[in-house]
């Protein structure tokens, strides 16, 4: 009954209601670039502010001129986001996919129709409200991919030490209200107030907050440590 009862609320979700979790969702995003930036180069480039001014459903499209300052700050100016470019492109399309995974699980065990994104509407896209929810979380990625990077990981293949760095996005401790918990963890307590938010027809939504779970600035820029086994 509760399944069906959440199916309900989320696809009769109010159109500014949608706008406006897609709002949290990308101020979260850049709020956590900034926090990434910040400890990899000891300024946020602006993306708070940028953060501060999201408005409801991002007219704007701040995530993207955030992206525009993010990427070269934190991988170097030659550096191009692009799922088929360069070194280390495929570090973050398999954190992404490890993470996007991950997110639909999250997804599904909340009741919640996969498919039903609230900004994200591909039609080929099965999993678009794991695309929606998982963007707060690709900072976390990112920051796994950046020790990778300065640990002179980045180019060559991706070999089982490097995708077993990747899949440990999931056990990062990050930090919603103030709680510590695994990110796997944190991606099913997202999932779980996405589903509150569509049945009470307001703005549940909680996400990671603060710089837990990125990597510590100006690392000794050995290579990171191997992660526990599963």
């Amino acid at each position: 009954a509760l399944a069906g009862e959440r199916l309900r609320a989320q696809l009769g979700c109010p159109k500014p209601l949608s706008k406006r979790l897609w709002q949290a969702m990308i101020a979260c995003k850049l709020r956590r670039q900034a926090d990434l930036l910040e400890r990899a180069t000891g300024t946020h480039a602006g993306l708070r502010a940028m953060a501060d001014r999201v408005r409801s459903g991002d007219p704007e499209n701040l995530e993207a001129q955030g992206a525009q300052r993010y990427w070269p700050r934190l991988m170097g100016e030659k550096f191009r986001r692009d799922r088929g470019g360069a070194a280390p492109n495929h570090m973050l399309n398999y954190g992404y996919a490890v993470l996007r995974a991950a997110t639909a699980r999250a997804v599904v065990g909340a009741g919640l129709l996969a498919g039903l994104g609230v900004f994200h509407s591909n039609r080929g896209d099965a999993f678009a409200l794991a695309s929606d929810l998982m963007e707060p979380f690709r900072p976390f990625v990112d920051g796994i991919v950046w020790e990778l990077v300065q640990a002179g990981m980045d180019d060559g293949a991706l070999d089982r030490r490097r995708k077993a760095h990747l899949l440990a996005v999931l056990n990062l401790g990050v930090a919603i209200d103030g709680q510590a918990m695994p990110l796997s963890l944190a991606l099913h307590r997202a999932a779980a107030t996405l589903a509150d938010s569509f049945a009470a027809r307001t703005l549940a939504l909680r996400l990671p907050e603060g710089p837990a779970g990125m990597p510590d600035a100006h690392d000794d820029g050995k290579a990171p440590s191997a992660p526990p086994a599963a």
